[in-house]
């Protein structure tokens, strides 16, 4: 799937949290051959400041960088004011916190990090986002948030992860419809498996190589190409085939036990 014509609805600019390495790069390697100036947030300084310079390089693109830890209360604040500044009208949240483990093997300050990372400041961006914009009507805006398939079921060693991801689906469909008429274009991408360094790193011992995961430019791809055409998309075949079927045909309960049955004996050390 093609990303189609991003510039040309939504302005010269766009804007990647999470942007450094992984899907986040994707996102901004897929964006910048589209000749999208870049907006780039991450708290991992090497990484961007270099992805920074590839991109200028390869693509002759403008980009900012914000060193930014998106779990804190001022994220939002330093994202809005290069947004206004350089009118950026599409913004694409792809950070996210993630550990396999217990529920009770987490923390207070290690869940309220799910919060923030995962809901708080995504919700509170949308938001400042859509009031900056929301007298522009005759304007397209672009927002994408990231969701997974883990937020589709509950899932054994998933449980604040899936409930977050699951948020902002939720979100991101409710908002599809309800700021059409401001001009906003909200869909959500949920995402499988996905050979990215946080993924690979939660691999058990042994499990060599990405399997099955999708390239996070093919997941990129999926996501930017469904944005303003459907309130959400699943990335790849075979993880619209076990969303189709795990979601449509079979019963909620069986579902779950499929899933569950599968992340536990995958992680079977971590039970």
């Amino acid at each position: 799937m093609g990303t189609g014509d991003l510039k040309s609805r939504y302005g010269s600019w766009g804007l990647v949290a999470g942007a450094a390495e992984g899907l986040g790069r994707a996102f901004s390697l897929n964006l910048a051959a589209e000749k999208i100036n870049l907006i780039l947030v991450d708290q991992q300084e090497e990484l961007l400041e270099s992805l920074a310079r590839e991109l200028e390089g390869d693509f002759g693109i403008r980009v900012r960088t914000l060193h930014l830890n998106l779990e804190s209360a001022e994220a939002v604040k330093g994202m809005m004011e290069l947004i206004r500044e350089v009118n950026c009208r599409m913004i694409v949240y792809n950070a996210a916190f993630s550990r396999v483990q217990r529920f009770l093997q987490n923390d207070p300050a290690m869940l309220d990090r799910y919060i923030q990372v995962n809901m708080r400041t995504p919700m509170q961006l949308v938001h400042a986002f859509g009031r900056h914009y929301s007298t522009t009507g005759d304007l397209r805006k672009g927002i994408l948030l990231m969701s997974s398939l883990a937020g589709s079921w509950g899932t054994q060693l998933l449980g604040p992860y899936g409930g977050t991801k699951a948020f902002n689906q939720i979100l991101a469909e409710s908002l599809h419809f309800e700021l059409k008429r401001e001009g906003f274009d909200v869909t959500a991408c949920i995402a499988g498996a996905t050979a990215t360094p946080g993924y690979l790193a939660s691999l058990p011992y042994g499990e060599a190589g990405p399997g099955s995961a999708m390239k996070p430019d093919r997941v990129a791809r999926a996501a930017l190409g469904a944005l303003g055409r459907r309130p959400f998309v699943v990335s790849g075949f075979w993880n619209k085939l076990v969303y189709f079927l795990l979601t449509r045909v079979l019963p909620r309960r069986v579902s779950l036990r499929i899933m569950n049955r599968a992340v536990g004996n995958r992680y079977r050390d971590k039970l």
